[in-house]
């Protein structure tokens, strides 16, 4: 369901017992408005994909040359891992010359997939920062 924040505020007085006097008592809670931004809609949606494990971002401390993209793509795909956002940045602050960083988005089961592929990166060399 999705409701503007008006529209739940009667639920959210229920759940956090700030209506005196209800316990044993049928209560019905009325939740209304569906004027939601679809920004702020997305935002919602992304979150909740986060808070139960089905997307992740990984920052790993790579060495830039070629091939570590792919080895990295290469260990989440076996895991079961669908990459579905990439950031390559190559001067950072403190680091050698020559080391990049890749934040790498996945598309993962729950928090036990992510503990898996975060072990194989780990178990393949990366840095995971």
């Amino acid at each position: 369901m999705i409701a503007e924040g008006a529209g739940a505020v009667s639920l959210a007085a229920v759940m956090f017992d700030k209506i005196p006097d209800i316990n044993g008592k049928k209560v019905v809670c009325v939740i209304s408005g569906g004027n939601i931004d679809v920004t702020i809609l997305s935002r919602v949606i992304n979150r909740g994909l986060l808070m139960s494990g089905r997307t992740c971002t990984f920052t790993i401390e790579l060495m830039d040359k070629p091939g570590q993209l792919v080895q990295v793509s290469t260990v989440i795909a076996e895991c079961g891992g669908n990459v579905i956002g990439v950031l390559h940045e190559r001067s950072n602050e403190g680091s050698a010359i020559n080391d990049c960083l890749l934040r790498i988005q996945v598309e993962t089961r729950n928090f036990e997939h992510i503990k898996l592929i975060k072990t194989r990166l780990t178990d393949a060399g990366f840095r995971l920062l």
